[in-house]
């Protein structure tokens, strides 16, 4: 296994890769991932995994500038669920989803180019890569994928206000619940004690 690459970030957001000791820039970074290549981004400083923000930055680039992937109504959704119930649950479905589209787009290349063997591997993966099609083919897979979890978000939220709507509240012991829809009885107020009678004294 191949050790992992460590590229350095300084603050003056230059990148330097201490496998071949030279800067790169982000695209080559994007290069590195297009090639699978294992490596981790870390502050210069203090050491810190910078991976992640790396990446989102070349995912901003591409949305920004090349053929965007995700809708509008896409990024809003995703957006709502941060900080969400489910937040959890839709990140690892939209993981388990690109991974599983991801998977079937391998074994379609790989049974497209048995039905072709004369095209070159290098010009049946361009092919494959290249264009506006697929990406926009992985954002509408996963624009379905993130209402799938939505409607599935709906559908338990409607069952459990019809599960709870079947029980009345509760009473207290002896006290039977009032049927639904019926106006509570206003409550009477204690009768005063009757007064006695006063004796006169004889004089």
């Amino acid at each position: 296994m191949a050790a992992l690459r460590i590229i350095k970030k300084y603050p003056n957001r230059r990148l330097y890769d201490t496998e071949t000791s030279t800067y790169i820039t982000l695209a080559e970074v994007k290069d590195l991932v297009l090639q699978y290549r294992a490596f981790q981004v870390q502050d210069a400083k203090s050491g810190e995994d910078l991976t992640r923000a790396i990446l989102l930055q070349i995912i901003l680039e591409e949305e920004s500038g090349g053929v965007p992937m995700f809708s509008t109504d896409m990024l809003a959704n995703i957006i709502r669920y941060y900080g969400h119930s489910m937040q959890g649950l839709m990140g690892s479905y939209l993981e388990r989803s690109i991974n599983a589209f991801h998977e079937a787009q391998k074994r379609f290349q790989a049974q497209a180019q048995v039905m072709v063997p004369k095209m070159p591997t290098d010009t049946f993966a361009n092919m494959m890569s290249g264009g506006p099609q697929i990406p926009q083919a992985m954002g509408g897979y996963l624009e379905k994928g993130a209402k799938a979890v939505i409607d599935m978000q709906e559908e338990l939220r409607s069952q459990a206000l019809k599960l709870f709507a079947g029980f009345p509240y509760a009473a207290a012991p002896g006290e039977a619940a009032p049927e639904e829809g019926a106006a509570e009885k206003p409550k009477r107020a204690p009768r005063a004690a009757p007064r006695k009678p006063r004796t006169r004294k004889k004089k």
